[in-house]
């Protein structure tokens, strides 16, 4: 038996490394010989920078940088032995810095991402592969932009603070200083979502929230979004707020994209072909995979669709394992996710569902690999069989 687990991290919980080890231990309960194929997964978010080190190899270097709201934190990236960087959005500025109460989305900055570019740019590499998201800002990568050298000025020529709700006192776009090196890399994004930068579907609407926005919040972010794309656009002669992607990590796909060009991949399927999952899946007999919270938004680029797409093409079932399933989760049946379940056994908080998230792992990976143990005796029985009872 062959089963390949292929989990992406449980945010602000476990690392997908960590996740995919508990299952391999649940699994190996019940069976002890089987060949178990650890393949632990990101879509750019948290987790790509680790993910890749360990399917590639490579060094791992840290630069410290301005965390989301300011305060310093050390930001861990990736140099290939192909002078490749990899760097995620996340450890710069990523949700996972803030304690919920320290949420400010309306203030917090893209900046540190900037200034993590600075240090890759400075150690001379060829091509740099940005993973977008689990960001904590929904500034449209303003933050990013003045680290780099630009200037955002408002209408008295001062220089505008950090967060997106500044943006609507933007008054002009300064380009002059802006670093030129990005222009002289290949610049690749790995991104997990494919939303635009504004609207119903943009940025501040989807993603504020979780970010700690308020509705109030949602629209004043829209709003100052929308006029920084107007003013990106007249500045550019080009606009990309509608772009697929442009909405990622709080609108850092937009700056990225718009400013310095860059070519946007599915994250899951840039981080797959990096680790060789569709080699790993060829004779499996099932793949787990499996993610924090399992619902419609699952669609959107990330993992355990994106996984179960590459199972399906080789013929192999996938099980999914959440530590939360939506009201909607049936609809990744179709997308090839062929089961789902919740890991824990009843009604928790998130503090002690976080808290026991390994145990809850390996506990439900025993459950799914009882039930596959019955399964197969089952198929075993001969079709003219059949069984009585009292």
């Amino acid at each position: 038996m062959k089963v390949v687990i292929a989990p992406d991290s449980f945010k602000e919980c476990l690392s997908a490394a960590q996740v995919a080890q508990a299952i391999a231990r649940g699994w190996a309960t019940v069976f002890p010989q089987a060949e178990l194929v650890l393949r632990p997964m990101a879509d750019g978010g948290e987790g790509t920078v680790e993910v890749v080190l360990a399917a590639l190899g490579g060094e791992r270097r840290s630069t410290w940088v301005s965390g989301p709201l300011g305060t310093r934190v050390q930001a861990d990236w990736a140099v290939l032995a192909d002078g490749c960087a990899v760097l995620e959005v996340a450890a710069a500025c990523g949700l996972q810095l803030l304690q919920p109460a320290q949420r400010d989305v309306c203030r917090a900055s893209s900046r540190g991402l900037g200034e993590l570019l600075l240090a890759v740019l400075d150690a001379g590499v060829s091509r740099i592969v940005i993973g977008l998201g689990g960001s904590a800002c929904n500034d449209a990568g303003a933050g990013l932009l003045q680290a780099l050298g630009a200037r955002l000025l408002d209408a008295q020529g001062s220089e505008l603070p950090p967060g997106g709700a500044a943006l609507a006192g933007l008054a002009r776009i300064d380009l002059r200083q802006l670093d030129p090196r990005l222009q002289q890399v290949q610049l690749q994004v790995a991104v997990d979502v494919n939303n635009p930068l504004c609207g119903p579907s943009g940025a501040s609407a989807v993603f504020g929230p979780q970010k700690g926005a308020s509705a109030e919040d949602v629209h004043l972010l829209d709003a100052a979004l929308k006029h920084f794309a107007d003013s990106a656009a007249q500045l550019l002669a080009e606009d990309h707020r509608d772009r697929p992607g442009a909405g990622a990590a709080g609108g850092l796909g937009f700056a990225l994209s718009a400013f310095f060009g860059a070519r946007f991949s599915p994250g899951v399927e840039l981080l797959a072909r990096l680790t060789g999952l569709a080699q790993a899946v060829q004779g499996a007999d099932l793949l787990i995979t499996g993610e924090g919270r399992l619902d419609s938004q699952s669609l959107h680029g990330k993992t355990p669709v994106g996984v179960a797409r590459i199972a399906r093409q080789a013929g192999v079932p996938v099980v999914a394992l959440a530590g939360s399933l939506g009201l909607d989760y049936q609809t990744l049946y179709a997308a090839g996710i062929d089961a789902a379940f919740s890991l824990v056994p009843g009604p928790v908080s998130l503090s002690e569902a976080m808290r026991d998230c390994a145990a809850h792992l390996e506990a439900r990976s025993v459950d799914l690999a009882r039930l596959w143990s019955v399964a197969r005796a089952s198929s075993r029985v001969s079709p003219g069989a059949h069984f009585t009872g009292r």
